[in-house]
């Protein structure tokens, strides 16, 4: 009964290669790359001539959106990886309005596999037909990201509804061509525009990406940190799904539904409620949502070390009574303790406003540094804020990197471990959040206990260590 199935697989699996063969992916990717990356080179050039500010502000948000609009059509043309990379780069706190608009869209948008396809997969990863194992089964996906959809069902005999994941056939051997294409990228870029180690931050997602496409992992990943959260709070401070046992395989998951609507929905549900979106009302569920996550992180990174590190919009569902649902487990980090207690002393060090502490936890952690500017300590501490804190300072509503005035500009980091990547991907993407909200915050503040915590039982941690808890509101 089986090989006929997994015969019909294995060709679907080569239609679809054929049809973006490696070499042709590559061509494409760096045509449009190399189209955007000279475009705004040129572009920087062209606006000098201009003196009028006001001139250049106009002429800047057009050259954002004709850019925006190209790196839209890559991103979605090619699918697979570049989707993630969508994810990572449209958020308001880093990338210009423009980009934003057009790429907060895509965290669902990746092309459909056809359901009769999906159908050939479900049968042979569960050696049973659709029909014998689910009531119902929605042909229509829920969301279709870069590696997998997702469809909503209900299982025989049961009164329950439940999420069924099932991968894109094919997909990994696009995904790690992506992944290549990007590192040399990356390499070009930080011999140029960027002084960043971005060909480890490259590597680390390799890795971390090549996990995904095991479901089972995944579900072990759900379980332990559904486990972790439930036992340590009286209630977690967010909704983790249940897997469905027997019910897994390395390409198919199936596991509880949880009825809410994407973050990315939440102004549009506030304004068809008749909610003043500056209001009162909206802005303690905003709060809430946002204490949530960051409570939840907290515990994870500091606590256990092991954390769900892809909190991007399309991850994450707004239930009833603000609650959150924190979905997608297929990146996670499990960081060492050795990293986990040198993270803990940073955040202090962001939390308590100590400069020097601060060299010494970039130190620890194996972050490599060099700059011969003036105020060498400040600006190391303003780095170490830019990337690990989700504040922004007066005044700032996008962090810009390529300024000469960034702290990344003036100081160049030479080395930087790939396994601290995901919690600096994972504040990052906790920042977007919180601009998009509107709600400027110091997460290293809130995980200020929590770093206490972890430093003490390890006997890390002075008296003269522990300052005053100030009650911090994220507001």
């Amino acid at each position: 009964m089986l090989p006929p199935i997994a015969f019909d697989i294995n060709g679907i699996k080569d239609k679809l290669s054929n049809q973006f063969r490696p070499w042709q992916r590559s061509f494409q990717f760096w045509v449009r790359a190399i189209d955007i990356y000279t475009g705004y080179k040129v572009f920087q050039v062209r606006v000098n001539f201009v003196k009028d500010a006001q001139k250049q502000e106009a002429m800047w948000e057009r050259q954002h959106e004709l850019a925006a609009d190209k790196i839209f059509s890559m991103c979605y043309d090619l699918g697979g990886f570049f989707l993630k990379i969508a994810q990572i780069i449209g958020k308001p706190d880093l990338a210009p309005a423009a980009w934003v608009k057009r790429l907060v869209t895509l965290c669902d948008r990746a092309p459909p596999t056809p359901f009769d396809v999906v159908k050939l997969v479900l049968e042979n990863e569960l050696g049973q037909g659709i029909n014998d194992v689910f009531d119902r089964f929605d042909v229509e996906p829920l969301g279709s990201a870069s590696i997998a959809q997702v469809h909503r069902a209900r299982l025989k005999g049961d009164t329950g509804d439940v999420v069924v994941k099932v991968q894109h056939p094919g997909i990994q051997d696009l995904m790690m061509t992506d992944i290549h294409n990007l590192q040399a990228f990356a390499l070009y870029m930080q011999k140029t525009d960027i002084k960043f180690d971005l060909y480890s931050v490259t590597k680390e997602m390799e890795k971390q990406i090549g996990y995904e496409f095991d479901f089972t992992r995944e579900a072990n990943a759900m379980q332990r940190i559904r486990k972790f959260l439930y036992e340590n709070n009286k209630k977690s401070p967010v909704l983790v799904p249940r897997v469905i046992h027997d019910m897994v395989t390395r390409r198919v998951l199936v596991m509880e539904y949880i009825d809410g609507i994407p973050i990315m929905n939440l102004g549009d549900e506030i304004a068809k409620r008749g909610i003043n979106p500056h209001g009162k009302v909206a802005t303690a569920a905003k709060q809430k949502i946002l204490q949530s996550l960051t409570l939840a992180y907290g515990q994870m990174i500091l606590k256990s070390g092991f954390f769900h590190a892809d909190p991007h919009p399309g991850n994450i569902l707004i239930c009833k009574g603000s609650e959150v649902a924190l979905l997608d487990y297929g990146q996670v980090k499990d960081l060492p303790d050795q990293l986990r207690l040198a993270y803990a002393n940073l955040v202090l060090a962001i939390a308590n406003g100590d400069p020097l502490r601060a060299a010494e936890s970039y130190r620890e952690l194996g972050i490599e540094t060099f700059t011969k500017c003036e105020n060498e300590l400040q600006e190391l501490f303003k780095l170490a804020q830019t990337m690990f804190d989700t504040k922004l300072p007066p005044g700032v509503v996008m962090l810009q990197p390529f300024s000469e005035e960034s702290s990344i500009k003036k100081i160049a980091v030479q080395s930087f471990p790939e396994e601290l990547f995901s919690v600096l991907r994972t504040v990052h993407l906790l920042r977007g959040l919180s601009v998009g909200l509107g709600i400027n915050y110091s997460c290293a503040e809130q995980w200020r206990p929590f770093a206490e915590e972890a430093l003490s039982r390890a006997g890390r941690l002075k008296g003269k260590d522990v300052k005053p808890q100030r009650q911090q509101k994220v507001k």
